[in-house]
């Protein structure tokens, strides 16, 4: 996981908080506190602006309490309410304005605006004696402002609840850490770690930071970091997440980690999720943008509908002019484009906190939606199919070979191999170490994908590779030690030689071992009539005794990097959809051509950028959950579209009294009930992805 690393200094040992503030920043203005708060106090004050109407004293048949200007408490409540609560609604209102996108915070204020201003004018018409039969909405004003508020403060506590995964994750870094200084221990600062810093964690304690375990035997709980819902065994030379927990089980013998910090601050795993998170609800899928646009299109259609409904109401001339501000108050605040407006960004916000929490990290909401479309899957082998971890078997010297012994076979390539971050490397070091080898070390270290490394070595030129390094490099090889790579091949293992001098001097054989899930998803995947590929630069044999085992038919091995792409097109060609699954930095073309690529483990920097999603947990499972919910988010989208849209069409003309004949006519008040009535429905239903 130390390959999650940005390079990002500014405020290094406080990363993951300013992540967290920088995120959060755009939502500040919508806070649900704020939302709830007001309603309690709209709810208040709304009951006694009904008690002392004059409207529902007449429907009830009761008298309220009277005393001095009493008939006036709901005009003074009404404006209380608009210059307190209603200051959300306006503030909202001059941004969208400032913005020059008018939206449902637009449409509201000029509703309250409309349903106050005729109020307060029948109020002072009153107060002087010459209003008439005329009516005011004080009451109505009241209920509206309470509804919305209420409708806001769902709304709000829906987003922030889906946007608080990673929050949640942050918080479980530790204050302190364990230092270890010498035979002892100290207490420091999490904030003071620093990269190379020894830290002990003890059982039930949190790993401060990412590291490298360098003694101990544990299992770790990743879950709320990848998804992992098995605690997670750890051994030396494994890497550990900051925010895990050491779940160790005395029962087990298992107990305290000795780990070397890899990374602190923002270049922390946790860091570089949390803000693959926040880019990811910064990006828009092409349902939001035409969601957006539509949210705008209705401010202007419901203004039109308004001085429509005036215009005709006032020719036709049937109805006194309190009922037509009531029919052009009503179209207003029916027409508000909340659920319109809600109906993406929740479901983007849930289904990007629900994947997380799978450890599936979403970079692009275009790939993540395409995942639904997937007709073949291509998965790079080692490291994705098979685990990263890999067991040197067999070390043999080749025939004619100069080295005296497979130890002096295992030291070269070793040292060769020395400054090499391949799995492999890690195995041939780890051999080495036990067998208490000494490792020279190398120069002129070169590094060339899909075949191998190159240094010199005490005086001697080193080659370590795959069958690719002897062809390119025209190397001689016996046929008995190739009958015996073959039979190594055959048994699923892969074979890796050692270049002395340009002859070969032998030969490594490692043991390549299955994910526990990886049988399961390729069996998942064909159920759902998705066609499964492997590529993979390792021998044919060795690529088709792994296929073998997951029951896939099209196999491509000894596939050098540039390859992969290629065959990515070759898949497209027939114009399906491909998904490239991989690790590595030789998987960066493939997951860049690809129609969704899928970057495995946390994988590598250039993965990473190359990939539109991420998955951190190394389970090809994930995969699979990624298309459903991608089937799923996609399906809830296009029902929150049809319900938002489909709502304003109907309702609008319902508000504006094309009905009133047939006795159909709705208040402000209820007018607002059915919006926000539309926006609770639209955000359930988001909810149900939660599922």
């Amino acid at each position: 996981m130390e390959t999650m690393q940005h390079h990002e200094h500014d405020h290094a040992s406080h990363g993951s908080h300013n992540h967290m503030r920088h995120a959060e920043h755009d939502h500040a203005e919508h806070n649900p506190k704020t939302f709830k708060v007001w309603f309690w106090v709209s709810l208040a004050l709304t009951f006694p602006a009904f008690y002392f109407s004059a409207t529902w004293q007449h429907i009830f048949g009761f008298n309220a309490v009277s005393f001095a200007y009493s008939n006036f408490v709901p005009a003074g409540i009404g404006v209380v309410l608009v210059c307190t609560a209603g200051l959300v609604f306006f503030k909202g209102a001059i941004r969208e304005l400032k913005q020059r996108k008018p939206a449902m915070m637009s449409l509201i204020s000029l509703a309250l605006i409309v349903a106050a201003g005729y109020s307060a004018y029948v109020s002072v018409a009153q107060l002087l004696g010459f209003a008439g039969m005329a009516m005011d909405f004080w009451w109505e004003l009241a209920s509206l402002v309470t509804i919305m508020m209420l409708g806001h403060w769902i709304e709000m506590a829906a987003v922030t609840k889906a946007r608080s995964t990673m929050r949640d994750v942050a918080a479980l870094l530790p204050d302190e850490a364990e230092l270890v200084a010498g035979k002892t221990t100290e207490k420091v600062a999490f904030a003071d770690l620093q990269v190379g810093d020894i830290v002990l964690v003890r059982p039930g304690a949190t790993v401060p930071a990412d590291g490298v375990v360098v003694q101990g035997k544990s299992v770790v709980d990743e879950s709320l970091v990848t998804g992992e819902s098995k605690p997670v065994e750890k051994l030396q030379g494994d890497l550990v997440i900051g925010g895990t927990i050491n779940a160790s089980a005395a029962k087990r013998g298992q107990g305290a980690l000795t780990v070397r910090i890899t990374a602190v601050g923002s270049q922390t795993l946790v860091s570089g999720i949390m803000r693959l998170v926040a880019e990811a609800q910064a990006t828009k899928s092409k349902g939001q943008l035409l969601a957006e646009k539509a949210a705008g299109w209705l401010f202007y259609v419901a203004i039109s509908s308004a001085l429509l409904t005036g215009g005709i109401w006032l020719i036709i001339g049937t109805q006194p002019v309190g009922f037509v501000i009531e029919r052009i108050v009503g179209v207003l605040v029916i027409a508000c484009p909340h659920a319109l407006g809600l109906a993406i960004p929740l479901v983007t916000s849930i289904s990007s906190a629900r994947a997380s929490k799978a450890g599936l990290i979403i970079k692009n909401r275009s790939d993540f939606e395409s995942a639904r479309l997937v007709k073949t899957v291509l998965f790079d082998k080692t490291g994705t199919l098979t685990t990263a971890r890999r067991t040197l078997l067999e070390s043999k010297l080749s025939i004619g070979s100069e080295l005296s012994s497979t130890d002096e076979l295992l030291a070269f390539a070793a040292a060769a191999e020395s400054q090499s971050e391949h799995v492999l490397a890690s195995a041939i070091a780890e051999a080495a170490q036990l067998k208490g080898l000494q490792i020279a070390q190398p120069e002129n270290f070169e590094s060339t994908s899909g075949r191998g490394v190159a240094a010199n070595v005490a005086g001697h030129e080193v080659q370590v590779g795959s069958p690719a390094l002897l062809t390119l490099n025209n190397i001689h090889i016996q046929a008995a030690d190739l009958f015996a790579v073959a039979e190594a091949n055959e048994r699923g293992n892969t074979v890796v030689f050692v270049v002395v001098d340009k002859k070969l001097a032998g030969f490594i054989e490692f043991g390549d071992e299955l994910r526990e899930s990886s049988l399961e998803a390729v069996a998942e995947l064909q159920r759902m009539k998705i066609d499964v590929a492997m590529v993979t630069g390792d021998a044919t044999g060795v690529a088709q005794a792994v296929a073998k085992q997951l029951d896939i038919d099209h196999v491509f091995a000894e596939v050098l990097p540039a390859r992969k792409g290629e065959i990515v097109k070759q898949l497209q060609a027939d114009g399906r959809r491909v998904a490239f699954v991989g690790d590595g930095i030789n998987d960066a073309p493939a997951l860049a051509q690809a129609d969704v690529g899928l970057a495995i483990g946390a994988g590598t920097d250039v993965a990473l950028e190359s990939a539109g999603l991420v998955l951190v947990n190394s389970d090809p499972m994930a995969l699979v959950s990624a298309i459903k919910l991608s089937k799923r988010t996609v399906s809830k989208v296009r029902q929150n579209l049809w319900w938002a849209a489909g709502y304003n069409l109907i309702a609008i003309p319902i508000a504006a009294g094309a009905f009133a004949f047939a006795g159909l006519e709705l208040t402000p008040a209820l007018c607002a009930v059915l919006m926000s009535l539309s926006t609770v429905i639209v955000a359930a239903n988001a909810q149900l992805l939660r599922r």
